[in-house]
């Protein structure tokens, strides 16, 4: 008796098809995160196969911190156009201004005024479903975290408070004022992302791939040096070929030493890795529950 069976990231790719199907059936305002790193550009050509030929019913949605990579911003506007999507930027510096984000004295980091910045644009267009690109292998707030990820009228999640989904059954059911976050790579590691990457032929911003940067040593990771993140007093500049794991605000986006300049190199040098990918993120390194606490207060 003869079968089709899917490979691993045949699985995976029809698991989340499934799930973004089953956003476009249950929600009528949904979202997508897409902010031009890796995870997200694999949200995009997911959605493609879950939805083409038609177009893609969600706009594209990134909060800008201002504190972006500007490779990351010409990708994410580029690739954007490309898909004839729609893309909804909303800035931080808009919301500071408007009153809505409320800067800390000394802190300089801007991720933290995401949440804020996030939840007034889920406001602003009535969103009920947000699409992000999370995954469980990321850290251990991540871990915690189902395909269906409930948020109250204050955009708020209760790890202890998730609904069960057996049989891949998701409840979506929202009161008025309640959102949903969905995550359709949950299961999706880093290796896999990277794999998936390389065998649909996916562009990504060259950031991720080696290249000369000056970096100064800080927190036990190399920082790039740039108008935000000057040298300080007795530190000493490094000119050294780097590249990122994982892209976020760039006072806190830590660079590896690194010579892949290929997708193949990143698969090779992925796979002996022993150190996660967030692990290269001061703002992850602050404390073991700063991520979990940001997810509690509305973070993607």
């Amino acid at each position: 008796m003869s079968g089709y069976y899917l490979d691993h990231l045949q699985y995976l790719e029809t698991e989340a098809i499934h799930v973004m199907r089953e956003v476009a059936a249950e929600f009528e305002r949904p979202a997508l995160l897409f902010s031009g790193g890796k995870d997200s550009i694999c949200l995009l050509r997911l959605a493609e196969k879950a939805f083409r030929p038609s177009e893609i019913p969600m706009p594209f949605l990134n909060i800008d911190t201002g504190h972006h990579f500007p490779e990351l911003n010409e990708f994410r506007d580029r690739r954007a156009k490309e898909l004839r999507g729609k893309l909804i930027v909303r800035t931080v510096e808009e919301a500071l201004a408007k009153g809505i984000a409320v800067q800390a004295p000394g802190q300089v980091s801007r991720n933290h005024l995401q949440i804020p910045t996030l939840l007034a644009a889920i406001e602003e267009f009535r969103f009920d479903c947000c699409i992000g690109g999370a995954r469980r292998d990321e850290e251990k707030a991540r871990a915690k975290e189902r395909f269906f990820s409930f948020r109250d009228s204050f955009g708020q999640w209760d790890p202890k408070n998730q609904r069960p989904e057996i049989w891949n059954l998701y409840n979506a059911r929202l009161n008025p004022g309640e959102n949903m976050r969905v995550f359709p790579l949950s299961n999706w590691t880093e290796m896999d992302v990277w794999e998936y990457i390389r065998k649909e032929n996916l562009e990504v911003p060259n950031i991720y791939f080696s290249h000369p940067r000056r970096c100064v040593r800080r927190q036990g990771q190399w920082l790039p040096l740039n108008d935000l993140v000057p040298p300080k007093p007795g530190e000493q500049v490094e000119d050294l070929v780097v590249r990122v794991r994982t892209i976020g605000d760039i006072i806190s986006t830590g660079c590896v030493e690194s010579p892949a300049n290929t997708i193949d190199d990143i698969i090779a040098e992925t796979s002996v890795a022993r150190v996660t990918e967030r692990g290269s993120r001061a703002d992850d390194k602050a404390s073991e529950a700063a991520m979990e606490d940001r997810k509690k207060a509305g973070y993607f």
